[in-house]
C-alpha cells in the first residue's frame, strides 16, 4: 500500500451527490480523494438554469458546479477529473480504484456517485445524427439553432422545462410526447402549454431520422393509430431520462433490474464500507437537492464507520 495513494474515503463521481460527500468528508478532517470521469457536475452542468434550489434565487448549473467543487478543495478534498476507472476492489477492509493511468488508490470506505447519462430513442439514424441535428443538452447546443425549428422529444420536468428555455433560440418548438398527458410539475406542464412558440404532437413517437450531412426529417408515428408521417426539421432534443453509470459495479453490489444500486437508509450498500449516492442509486425523485441530500448522508454515514472502524483497531492494538 503507498501512503501518499491511500485516502479515508474515495469518492466515484464529481456531481452534486459527489462534490456535497467530499466537502462534508474533507470538512471533517478526512482524508478525501474524488475520481471523475467526465467534467467536474455531472448532468447539473447541463442544466441551464437552477431556480429552485434553495438559498439561492438563481444560479446555471455550471456556476453551481464551481461552487460546489471550490468548496470542497478548500476544505482539502483532492479531486482527479478526466479519467476512468479500469478495475475496482472493494472486498475486505481496504478497497482500492485502479485508474486508467495505472494509478492505485486505496482507502477503507468508498462512495459511489457515478450518476447517469441520457437515455437513447434507440431507433434507426440516431446514431448517425448525434451532434449533427440530434442534441441531448439544450444548455450546450441551444445557440446553434437560432432561428429555427425544432423538436424535444420527452414529457418529464426536463423536456417541459428545456423546451422552454430552447424558446430563447428556436423560432419553434415542438414537444413530441408518447402519451396523451405529461409526467410533469404542473407549473412546468403550464408554462409550456402557454408559450406561443411551444407546439405539441402526443401520443407519438419518434420512429427515425433522416437527412444528408447534418439531420433534416424525422418519421413520427401516432402510437394510437399506427400511421407514421414526415416532418421536416432542424434539430431535435431529447430528454427521456437517463441510464445509471453503474456498469462497472456489476457483481459487486446489489443492484436492482434497471442498473440502480440498492441502498439503506444510510446510503449504505450491501458491501461494507461502501455507500452510493445520487442518481445512481434506485429512488424516485433526481433533482439537484435529493442529490445534495443523499451525498451528505452517505457522508456522515461513512464518517461514523471510518470512526468505528478506527476505534476497532486501537482496541485490538491496546489488547
Amino acid at each position: 500500500m503507498n501512503p501518499e495513494n491511500h485516502y479515508d474515503a474515495i469518492v466515484i463521481g464529481a456531481g452534486p451527490a459527489g462534490l456535497t460527500a467530499g466537502i462534508y468528508l474533507s470538512r471533517a478532517r478526512l482524508k478525501t480523494l474524488i475520481i471523475n470521469e467526465g467534467t467536474v457536475g455531472g448532468q447539473m452542468v447541463l442544466t441551464h438554469e437552477i431556480a429552485n434550489y434553495p438559498g439561492v434565487e438563481n444560479i446555471s448549473g455550471y456556476q453551481l458546479a464551481n461552487i460546489m467543487k471550490k468548496q470542497a478543495i478548500t476544505f482539502g478534498c483532492k479531486i482527479k477529473s478526466n479519467i476512468t476507472i479500469s478495475s475496482l476492489s472493494l472486498e475486505g477492509e481496504s478497497k482500492s480504484v485502479t485508474l486508467s493511468d495505472g494509478a492505485i488508490y486505496t482507502s477503507e470506505s468508498i462512495i459511489v456517485t457515478s450518476g447517469g447519462r441520457s437515455r437513447n430513442l434507440g431507433v434507426s439514424g440516431e446514431d448517425s445524427y448525434k451532434g449533427k441535428g440530434i442534441s441531448y443538452c439544450a444548455t450546450c447546443d441551444g445557440d446553434f439553432f437560432t432561428d429555427k425549428e425544432i423538436m424535444v422529444v420527452g414529457g418529464g420536468n426536463s423536456a417541459l422545462e428545456e423546451a422552454v428555455s430552447l424558446t430563447k433560440y428556436a423560432s419553434k418548438v415542438t414537444i413530441v410526447h408518447q402519451f396523451d398527458h405529461f409526467q410533469a410539475f404542473e407549473h412546468a406542464v403550464e408554462e409550456a402549454k402557454n408559450h406561443p412558440k411551444i407546439h405539441f404532437i402526443m401520443e407519438s413517437s419518434i420512429s427515425a431520422f433522416y437527412g444528408s450531412e447534418n439531420l433534416e426529417n424525422v418519421d413520427i408515428k401516432n402510437l394510437k393509430t399506427g400511421e407514421i408521417s414526415n416532418f421536416k426539421t432542424d434539430g431535435v432534443f431529447i430528454f427521456i431520462g437517463y441510464v445509471p453509470n453503474t456498469e462497472f459495479l456489476q457483481g459487486k453490489v446489489e443492484m436492482n433490474k434497471w442498473g440502480e444500486i440498492l441502498v439503506k437508509p444510510d446510503m449504505s450498500t450491501n458491501v461494507e464500507g461502501v455507500y452510493a449516492a445520487g442518481d445512481s442509486i434506485a429512488k424516485r425523485y433526481r433533482q439537484v437537492t435529493t442529490a445534495v441530500a443523499d451525498g451528505t448522508i452517505a457522508a456522515l454515514a461513512a464518517s461514523n464507520y471510518l470512526h468505528d472502524l478506527k476505534t476497532k483497531h486501537k482496541q485490538i492494538v491496546l489488547n
